[in-house]
């Protein structure tokens, strides 16, 4: 009883054995899958240094994911069977179609090649003569358009670190070959697609602004307005016939008001302050510099501004928390944000343009009211040591403090006693510190979110700075305008930091740091072009130039997956 159980077992074994390893060994396949399996064994393993799987006159992108899924799956093919090509072949080219609604490009998942290819195969498939060569070559190529667009749509078709080095919100990781197992075992292959992409309702209206800017732009696009003197409500202008127009195209002013009136009226004073507080530009209806310039650029650039910043959404994480600080560079603004609500929101400083605020995330664990400003030795040595060169009354009046050092050792230095005119930034090895009060670079409060880059938010005595309509001024740190109403929320629900203890504390000028007893997550972005809640269309000036990297990067041919 024991051998013939032995024997059974030796049986199975082989055929088992068999059933692995015998095609490989130049035994005949039965059916047309068993064929299409060996051809895509071997198009894979007989390229392993290869950096791309060749594919007729096309090249598989995915070239570490691709041999990973199909070694998963013993070979087997993805997208046809024994039949011919499967529907889900079909759902994917759909789906290649739609890519270009993201701001992507279909022509970058082979859509020709694939398309041709099951054309091809669709004839056959009536005459009855099914080509595995054929249907080989589909299924690598179907099966690398869908890792490649699911790379794209879940992280971004650009790295962002190589177009913005102060880039540093990365979305999540997507395991794709799961994604692509599931979505074939469940036959939803379109719907796996979309959920790749961000969901939230900002990047979803962008869209929607896409569609919109490149029917413009397909008609034509807009007419310029001419140069000229500024331009207001009660005067009259040949250019105001051309500002009409301009204004219609873009939905800010009636069709029916376009007519060859060279009359600035109300209605066109209206329609221009409306465009102007889409730019972020000053609201007072004058056709000045700054709007002229901004009405003259292109829809195609508009079009182009769309897609980079669809390109940002893709960036980063799919899920931003239910609470969150969203700080966006480039329109010089700070947000709390509750449940997809603006709940407050305030004027802000950021970093000049050769002093840029990097693109972050952290976490706002503590504040500190009445804090000290350290100064950075390269602020210090640049341009403060000059002021205390000409002025020796400047430290005084500045409330600020010498330092021997950066240890905890360290201790207050005379000034008096060093020879400032042989200090420079070589041998400075003191560090200088402002003390708190009125004059303090950093104000009442500070907001740390531990980073490398040691950004933060902060409280100014430079309060005018708010009034300016571009507010790229600082050395990287953000500065803010409603401090004390920020730390009001952010300590809410702790009974003893209520309005007037937050007052009290300020006025005392001591250092305190509150730890908070609920963090929040803060997200420090760079857009040039988003959709607000209420449709409106903004775009700002790209204060950092970094448009027109992500753009001709997104023009390129394809990175690999």
């Amino acid at each position: 009883m024991r051998g013939m159980l032995v024997r059974k077992i030796l049986i199975i074994s082989i055929l088992v054995w068999a059933n692995a390893f015998l095609p490989d060994m130049g035994f005949p396949a039965d059916t047309l899958s068993d064929r299409i399996r060996e051809r895509l064994k071997e198009r894979v393993e007989l390229t392993p240094l290869c950096p791309v799987v060749p594919v007729d006159d096309q090249f598989c992108y995915s070239s570490r994911v691709l041999p990973h899924f199909y070694e998963r799956r013993a070979y087997r093919a993805a997208w046809s069977d024994d039949h011919g090509p499967l529907p889900q072949a079909e759902a994917l080219i759909q789906a290649i179609h739609s890519s270009d609604a993201e701001g992507l490009r279909s022509a970058d998942y082979h859509l020709t090649k694939v398309e041709s290819l099951l054309a091809a195969s669709k004839e056959n498939q009536k005459e009855k003569k099914l080509n595995p060569d054929l249907l080989a070559d589909l299924d690598l190529l179907l099966t690398d358009a869908f890792l490649v667009y699911g790379t794209h749509a879940s992280t971004g078709r650009v790295d962002p670190e190589t177009v913005d080095s102060n880039w540093f919100v990365i979305a999540g990781e997507t395991d794709l070959v799961k994604v692509l197992e599931a979505g074939l075992r469940k036959q939803n292959i379109r719907e796996v697609l979309e959920n790749l992409r961000p969901t939230d309702p900002g990047y979803l209206w962008l869209k929607q602004a896409l569609v919109r800017y490149r029917a413009i732009a397909a008609h034509g696009g807009w007419p310029g307005v001419p140069s000229g003197p500024s331009m207001k409500q009660g005067e009259r202008d040949e250019r105001v016939k051309a500002l009409r127009i301009r204004l219609a195209a873009e939905g800010f002013l009636e069709q029916n008001e376009t007519t060859g009136n060279d009359l600035f009226d109300y209605s066109v004073d209206q329609a221009v302050r409306k465009f102007q507080e889409s730019h972020g530009l000053g609201v007072d209806g004058v056709i000045g510099p700054a709007s002229l310039a901004a009405l003259n650029v292109p829809a195609e650039k508009r079009v182009h501004q769309i897609e980079v910043n669809l390109e940002r959404w893709r960036w980063l994480p799919r899920d931003l928390g239910q609470r969150y600080l969203l700080l966006n560079i480039a329109d010089f603004r700070l947000d709390v944000i509750e449940k997809n609500h603006s709940v407050m929101h305030m004027r802000v400083v950021v970093g000049k343009p050769y002093q840029r605020t990097p693109v972050i995330t952290g976490t706002i664990t503590y504040l500190v009211f009445n804090p000290y400003w350290n100064v950075p030795h390269g602020i210090a040595t640049k341009e403060l040591i000059p002021k205390i060169k000409k002025d020796p009354e400047y430290l005084a009046r500045e409330n600020m403090k010498v330092i021997s050092g950066w240890g905890p050792d360290a201790e207050v230095v005379d000034p008096r006693s060093i020879d400032w005119t042989r200090v420079n930034a070589r041998n400075f090895s003191y560090r200088l510190r402002q003390e708190p009060g009125p004059k303090n670079a950093l104000g009442h409060v500070k907001f740390m979110f531990p980073n490398k880059f040691h950004v933060y938010l902060h409280d100014t005595p430079a309060r005018e700075l708010f009034k300016k309509t571009v507010r790229g001024f600082s050395h990287g740190c953000i500065r803010i305008e409603k401090p004390v109403d920020l730390a009001e929320y952010l300590l809410k629900g702790e009974s003893y930091w209520t309005l007037e203890n937050i007052q009290s504390t300020i006025e005392s000028q001591i250092q305190k740091t509150v730890p908070l007893r609920n963090p929040i997550q803060v997200y420090v972005l760079y857009w040039t072009a988003w959709v607000r809640k209420d449709g409106a269309v903004q775009f700002r000036n790209d204060i950092y130039e970094l448009d027109e990297a992500v753009y001709k990067a997104l023009r390129e041919g394809p990175p690999r997956a």
